[in-house]
């Protein structure tokens, strides 16, 4: 079979062979501007690592769910696996002992008994070494995020580049990238979501780099037949695909930071078939989808979800290498011997104080009619040794991961938190999170503005830049039209990629989820910006009044962006407002 020409564009263009499709906009590109493309994202992810160096340490406290990351990093530093804390570690009761860390007392501050962590431990390990580096400070829990912040600029630079072809439109997806709210708070806190996210963006740049590669592979065997120009029957297998590898390698830590990675690897991987059978099919192969799916999609299979696994295995090596005490202490827990039958039940106040806190009334779960009798079954097992010894370690990790999970799906049912957002609201910003606040300040402290009758105000606020996310609604909305009228993959990748990392949250609106998960949806927003500029401005580089308008709606958009940006930096980086220009920040009664 000969593929052919298909005809003229719209425009009375010919439309290129397969062949010439398979061939990366990159590819194009001369050595000067291959260079520009690499000093243009370089200097923009210095530039983002410096912002969020700027007061990195401040507040001096543990903020939000720092209290367990942070910590959980410290114990995995330094013993190997997660252990629970003391309640005191200076003898003074009437500090905690987030206060003692603080104060420097962070040494021997475990009880050594492992804690059932809810989350993986690629995260913790990440901050942990931040704090190998600079301490058990704030600023050292906190420098792991900012690095990933700033890494994930130069991922989306170059991903976006590659899509395109262009180092402009690249380097505008990593400015909006840089420029978002909520990408600028995380990588300035020790929280998990940052490390999600970077390997989540680090896996696509992979996606599409080995859908680039395996086009061109392809291709080049096209050239090699008696056509010239065309493959046959089933076309030749691609059994090593070193991008696609890496993608599996990426996955497996961001699923090793979050399971919610779990979903994001679904769906891409589904979509790493689809353009896998098109580069077939645009070389003459009939039926590629079926075809593909045996002669690439296995390989891919092993490539992508093997691999990730093996990866996700390999975190919990210090789990796995301290499993005994794991199987002596947590192999009983009500979460292994849960029937599925519990209620709720209202918290009771410990001390009067509580009485007048918002939180007070606060429900929790509480199991019924529990299964004293079920345990880990190899918790009663005689130690084993050599490749047995591993095994057994394995068992006791998958029960662990079911303790896990019925802790995820039922023992939050009756928890409320005051920042609770749904899902289906994020990328309104229905619902910011106050991860830290200072309220009260009188007038005649340094740096307080405020009249005599008034106060100042210290806040970071996981909030996201409004410009960027409204605007990437409509963007997102656009992505959809552009892939099903245009059958642009570009848009696709935006579009399946929002949706998989943000449609799973739907079925656990019912518990308290939070606005700062949908940092895993904003790297495909950006995307779809990106590209809806790119058309606007169109491919011709010829003066036009397209052109022209498309530059100026772009070029708009982003200088909004940057203006915004600047307007909310002091409720993202605790600087003293009085409660007026607090108040100018805070556009919504939501956003209290």
């Amino acid at each position: 079979m000969t593929v052919v020409g298909l005809s003229r564009t719209a425009l009375g263009r010919r439309v290129p062979l397969g062949v010439e499709r398979a061939a990366s906009p990159i590819r194009r590109l001369s050595g000067r501007e291959r260079l520009v493309g690499w000093a243009g994202p370089i200097a923009l992810t210095l530039l983002a690592f410096g912002l969020r160096l700027v007061g990195l340490g401040n507040p001096h406290r543990f903020a939000f769910d720092e209290t367990y990351y942070a910590k959980d990093a410290w114990s995995l530093l330094n013993n190997g696996y997660v252990q629970t804390y003391l309640s005191d570690a200076d003898g003074k009761t009437k500090t905690d002992i987030n206060a003692d860390i603080l104060a420097g007392h962070s040494d021997k501050v475990w009880t050594g008994e492992p804690s059932l962590a809810v989350h993986p431990d690629v995260g913790k390990w990440l901050i942990a070494l931040g704090e190998k580096a600079f301490g058990m400070d704030p600023f050292g829990w906190r420098i792991a995020s900012a690095v990933a912040g700033a890494l994930m600029v130069l991922v989306m630079c170059r991903l976006v580049r590659r899509m395109t072809g262009s180092t402009t439109l690249g380097c505008i997806a990593g400015t909006l990238l840089m420029l978002d709210g909520l990408h600028f708070v995380l990588s300035r806190l020790a929280l998990l979501d940052i490390f999600l996210a970077l390997f989540l963006l680090c896996a696509v740049a992979c996606l599409v780099a080995d859908r680039d590669w395996h086009r061109a592979r392809l291709a080049r065997r096209a050239r090699r037949t008696d056509d010239g120009v065309a493959l046959t029957g089933w076309g030749p297998p691609v059994l090593f695909r070193p991008w696609l590898l890496a993608s599996g390698v990426c996955f497996g830590l961001a699923i090793g930071t979050k399971w919610t990675a779990l979903y994001p690897l679904a769906a891409l991987g589904v979509l790493c078939w689809i353009w896998s059978a098109g580069a077939r099919r645009s070389l003459g192969i009939r039926w590629p989808l079926v075809k593909g799916a045996i002669a690439d999609g296995i390989p891919a299979f092993l490539s992508l979800v093997v691999v990730a696994l093996l990866v996700y295995i390999a975190t919990w090596g210090g789990w796995l290498a301290h499993a005994k005490e794991y199987e002596e202490h947590l192999s009983s827990t009500q979460y292994r011997q849960y029937t599925g039958q519990g209620h709720c039940e209202k918290e009771k106040e410990k001390e009067k104080e509580k009485e007048k806190e918002k939180d007070s009334d606060d429900e929790h779960y509480v199991a019924e009619h529990l299964d004293t009798s079920k345990k880990w079954p190899t918790a009663s097992e005689k130690d084993a040794s050599g490749p047995g010894e591993a095994w057994q370690s394995l068992r006791s990790l998958w029960y662990y991961h079911q303790d896990v999970f019925t802790f995820h799906t039922h023992f939050l049912d009756c928890s409320t938190h005051f920042y609770e957002s749904k899902p289906s609201s994020w990328l309104l910003i229905n619902r910011p999170v106050g991860v830290a606040v200072t309220n009260d300040i009188s007038p005649d402290a340094p740096g307080c503005d405020a009249p005599a009758d008034s106060d100042c105000i210290k806040q970071v606020v996981l909030l996201p830049t409004p410009v960027l996310w409204w605007g990437g609604v409509l963007a997102l909305l656009f992505a959809v039209v552009m892939w099903i009228g245009a059958r642009d993959w570009r848009y696709g990748l935006a579009v399946v990629g929002a949706l998989s990392a943000w449609l799973p949250w739907m079925q656990y609106d019912d518990r308290p989820i939070f606005l700062f998960y949908a940092i895993a949806i904003l790297p495909f927003t950006v995307i779809a910006l990106t590209l809806t500029i790119g058309t606007l401005i169109g491919p011709s580089r010829a003066p036009s009044a397209r052109r022209t308008a498309g530059v100026v709606v772009g070029g708009a958009f982003v200088v909004l962006t940057l203006v915004n940006f600047a307007w909310f930096w002091p409720i993202w980086t605790n600087q003293m407002l009085t409660h007026s220009e607090w108040l100018d920040r805070i556009w919504f009664s939501r956003w209290v």
